[in-house]
């Protein structure tokens, strides 16, 4: 009777399927990538600087409600965006269904409205 000696694996075995990160690399190199790559992407980059304008102004200025109107300003305009952009075009701004998004931030946009102009204002202020 022989012994038979076990099989080695190789050295390395290659995984001949290629990752998500691999083929959306070739993909942008085939294309020449757009940046943004929609015109959502682009309005997304716009309400980003706004309400980031509004966080530096209520953290930095001397009207807090100015700055959470600006934040409030740029989840209506997103809102707004949301509902007239085709899904495909919306970039960023799509991450669930349409009306998901628009209830979601239009709420949210609407009570810090409300709410920045009805807080009374404090004593010593």
């Amino acid at each position: 009777m022989s012994q038979e000696e076990p099989a080695q694996p190789s050295e390395e075995l290659e995984d001949p399927v290629p990752t998500v990160s691999e083929i959306a690399e070739e993909i942008a190199e085939e294309e020449g990538r757009r940046y943004p790559s929609t015109i959502g992407g682009f309005f997304y980059l716009w309400v980003l600087a706004a309400a980031a304008l509004g966080v530096a102004w209520a953290w930095l200025g001397d009207d807090w409600r100015l700055g959470v109107t600006w934040i409030s300003g740029a989840l209506l305009a997103a809102a707004g965006l949301r509902l007239v952009l085709p899904r495909r075009d919306a970039g960023m701004l799509a991450v669930r269904h349409r009306i998901v998004d628009v209830l979601l931030l239009g709420a949210l946009g609407g009570t810090l409205l409300f709410l920045a102009r009805t807080i009374p204002n404090q004593p010593g202020l």
